[in-house]
This record gives C-alpha cells, sequence and structure tokens, in this order.
C-alpha cells in the first residue's frame, strides 16, 4: 500500500535499531529532532499500515511539516516491511505492537502523539493500553488515526474471508489474497489470525488516556465508515473527535487529505 514518495528534509539512508529483547531484530528508522520552535511541543510518532512502510506518502509529508514547524518526528518500519528486517509472512499484531511500544520508548522523549493509518490505527491503540498499564499515560498528548482498522485481523478479514480461504489458512496455515494495492497477493497466515484474537479491543470500553482525532474517508473499501463509528462508541472515557470524509478512499493521501491530517495534529498540541 504504497504511496507516491516527495523529497524529505531527513537523510536518505535508514538508521537501525537492534531489538534483543524483541527476537533481535533490527528495524529502520528516521527521526527528526525538534528545533527551538517546537521543543515544547510533543513530538511525533508515524505508525504505518498493514504492508506499508515510513516512505508513504504522508508519513513523508508529516515529515517535512514536522521539520518546517521544528517538530520531534519519529517513523520507522514494522519487521518485515519496508527497510526493517525480518520476513512479512512471520510477523504479528502482537510482535508489530510490541516493536511500536520498544521503540517509542527507546527513541522518543516526553509526550508523542501517535498517528496511526489503518493497522497503525490498532496499534496506536494497544500501545496506549500498554503505556498506561505501566503507568506512562502521559507519554501521549493525542492519537490521530487514520482509518482505523481495529481488530481487523477478526472483523475485517477472517469475517469477511470465504469459506474456502479459512479452510486453506486452517490446513495450509496460510491463503494468498489478492489486494488492489500491489500486483502480487500477501500471505494471511493463521499466526497473523490467531494472534490478532489474543489483542482484540471491541467488547469493552477502549481507552486511550489521551484525546483522539480520527479521519475516516466513506468512500474507503477495506475499513467502512461504520467501524470508526463503532471505536467512537468504545473510546467512551476519552475526548474523541470524528472527521467522516464524504468522498474520501482508505489511503486519504489526497492534498486535502494530507492538509486534513496536518491540521489535526497541530489542533491536539
Amino acid at each position: 500500500m504504497n504511496d507516491a514518495r516527495p523529497q524529505t528534509p531527513e537523510a536518505p539512508s535508514p538508521r537501525f535499531q537492534r531489538l534483543p529483547e524483541l527476537g533481535g531484530l533490527s528495524l529502520a528508522w528516521r527521526r527528526i529532532d525538534a528545533a527551538a520552535a517546537g521543543n515544547d511541543r510533543p513530538g511525533i510518532v508515524w505508525l504505518g499500515g498493514f504492508k506499508s512502510d515510513m516512505l508513504s506518502a504522508k508519513a513523508e509529508r508529516i515529515a517535512q511539516w514536522a521539520h518546517t514547524n521544528g517538530r520531534a518526528f519519529l517513523r520507522f518500519d514494522y519487521s518485515g516491511h519496508g527497510e526493517s528486517e525480518g520476513e512479512f509472512a512471520q510477523g504479528t499484531i502482537g510482535q508489530w505492537s510490541a516493536q511500536s511500544l520498544a521503540m517509542i520508548r527507546k527513541l522518543t522523549k516526553g509526550p508523542q502523539i501517535l498517528v496511526g493509518s489503518s493497522m497503525g490505527g490498532w496499534i496506536s491503540l494497544l500501545v496506549a493500553r500498554e503505556l498506561a498499564a505501566r503507568n506512562e499515560a502521559e507519554r501521549l498528548a493525542g492519537l490521530v488515526l487514520i482509518a482505523p482498522a481495529v481488530d481487523f485481523t477478526e472483523e475485517l478479514m477472517w469475517h469477511q474471508l470465504p469459506e474456502a480461504a479459512r479452510q486453506e489458512i486452517e490446513t495450509k496455515g496460510f491463503w494468498m489474497r489478492p489486494t488492489q494495492y500491489a500486483p502480487e497477493p500477501y500471505p494471511v497466515t493463521r499466526a497473523l489470525i490467531e494472534d490478532g484474537r489474543k489483542h482484540l479491543l471491541f467488547g469493552s470500553v477502549i481507552r486511550a488516556y489521551c484525546p483522539v482525532h480520527i479521519l475516516q474517508g466513506m468512500q474507503d473499501p477495506d475499513v467502512p465508515w461504520s467501524h470508526a463509528l463503532k471505536l467512537v462508541e468504545h473510546l467512551a472515557g476519552d475526548p474523541v473527535a470524528l472527521t467522516l470524509v464524504k468522498d474520501g478512499d482508505h489511503r486519504l493521501s489526497r492534498e486535502e487529505d494530507i492538509e486534513r491530517l496536518l491540521r489535526a495534529i497541530s489542533e491536539i498540541a
């Protein structure tokens, strides 16, 4: 699900962070440090989507905006994504959310705004839950979630698959799912589905412990806008704003969509 890639103010080559506590894989990352104008403002962390990477159009534009406004900005690739080590087919929600928490704790300081796109929206909420469990809820200044695919492995994937695909996942351990975002299908593994069930959020109150702004396209073929409404209902204990974009798709990568995203970030803090 890669987008066009404009120029970025950062160095072209990523740096790498090895996570020995999480299997020893090295994750690729890029960071803009805060300048004087942004020293008293929260940093920003990009959490990308399923099979996306940190060089997507939205992440690149946030990097440009952060550089212009002196804001700290961290982005990285999950294992098996982009420039990081690991095999995509071996990844799970639990692994990617644990990696995200580790990278945030190792590579950022002070309050952060998590910008989670699609799967990154689910991961953002899992990170928020874990930080609160560690008495570190103050590390989050807010969440901006773009088409948040909460519980997608179960609600938007498993429940929607034809019976033949489910049987193939159960018997072979994977099924190759066609996608409109790439010429080749990608594997949906039994491990991804089974691990996803350990991290489901719907069914009880969801807490972010900070303000949340959700941006959702109403023409999204992957995450229906009713899914965003369901998330709002479950975030009963937090201040939540929901922006529905009537003609918006899943990516929300048009110029007007990205301007809306940047406003949402700046309005949080």
